[in-house]
């Protein structure tokens, strides 16, 4: 016979004795945490990324469409999308710190990754060698698996690599992605915007060190994502001023892109040199 005090307060919890059985019973690995929920709209973003990629501007570009402001604003559509990705990527291991994370965490949190700052660019590069003038399609396929296998590098290396706290090696994904992005959005020749996705991919994969986004960072990459899905809808709406609002915002991408590296490396130097002065000068302490 069940208490029906007991009965009432599991009706007001919003659960079943039953249903509450069954969760017990479910394996901790497939219990979805909110960190986790973040994560999976992450992967959401990214996909929705593709998609309007290829609705809005390839689509209409195989079918001879002239409606180049249906282009324009799918094209802002999909980077402002994954500009949330990169959100729902900043926010889920913010949660994740601050409550918990599921057993299956970092593997949804890799996969999401995949998509959103994996495929998404990629085929934003590939889509960019179909449609614009003068690019070269074959060429343009390459530089896309060139970014795809980095972040695939990228995204297995980290899992397997223990790097010292508050620090990634090599760019980011989702700041690789962004930078991959602006890169095609500033339309600069064929030749040198090939040329800076690669180089992109590289330090995607290289040793160079960069700080996560934690405390006052991430208030500034969280401010800095808003303010550019803001030059985007500017762009997209055509509103005075969006077109440079747009190129400023790129170049200031790809130049943070290539300053972080040069900063990170020239710090590893100067640890590395004052780590030998101390040894040089602790050896010669032990002379007699």
């Amino acid at each position: 016979m069940i208490d029906p005090d007991t009965r009432a307060a599991d009706w007001v919890a919003g659960t079943d004795p039953e249903a509450a059985d069954e969760a017990e019973e479910m394996p901790l690995s497939l219990r979805l945490s909110i960190a986790d929920a973040l994560t999976l709209g992450n992967a959401t973003c990214g996909f929705m990324a593709v998609y309007f990629t290829t609705t809005g501007i390839l689509i209409p570009h195989l079918t001879g469409s002239t409606e180049t402001g249906m282009a324009r604003n799918s094209a802002a559509t999909a980077v402002i999308l994954m500009l949330a990705a990169a959100i729902f990527d900043l926010f889920d291991g913010i949660v994740a710190r601050k409550l918990r994370s599921s057993p299956m965490g970092a593997e949804l949190d890799n996969l999401s990754d995949l998509i959103s700052f994996g495929l998404a660019p990629a085929y934003f590069v590939l889509v960019y060698g179909m449609v614009t003038p003068g690019a070269q399609q074959k060429v343009s396929a390459v530089a896309a698996i060139v970014v795809l296998l980095a972040v695939v590098l990228r995204l297995a290396r980290f899992s397997c690599v223990t790097m010292k706290d508050g620090m990634f090696q090599g760019m980011p994904s989702p700041f690789g992605a962004l930078t991959v992005v602006s890169i095609v959005l500033l339309e600069l020749p064929f030749i040198p915007t090939l040329l800076a996705i690669i180089g992109v991919a590289w330090l995607m994969v290289s040793r160079v060190e960069y700080p996560k986004p934690r405390g006052v960072l991430a208030v500034a990459m969280l401010s800095w994502i808003v303010g550019a899905m803001g030059m985007l809808a500017a762009w997209a709406f055509d509103a005075p001023g969006g077109a440079f609002l747009l190129q400023a915002g790129c170049a200031l991408q790809v130049v943070m892109g290539a300053v972080i590296p040069l900063f990170a490396t020239a710090r590893r130097v100067n640890t590395f040199r004052g780590n030998r002065r101390e040894s040089r000068e602790a050896r010669a302490a032990q002379l007699p």
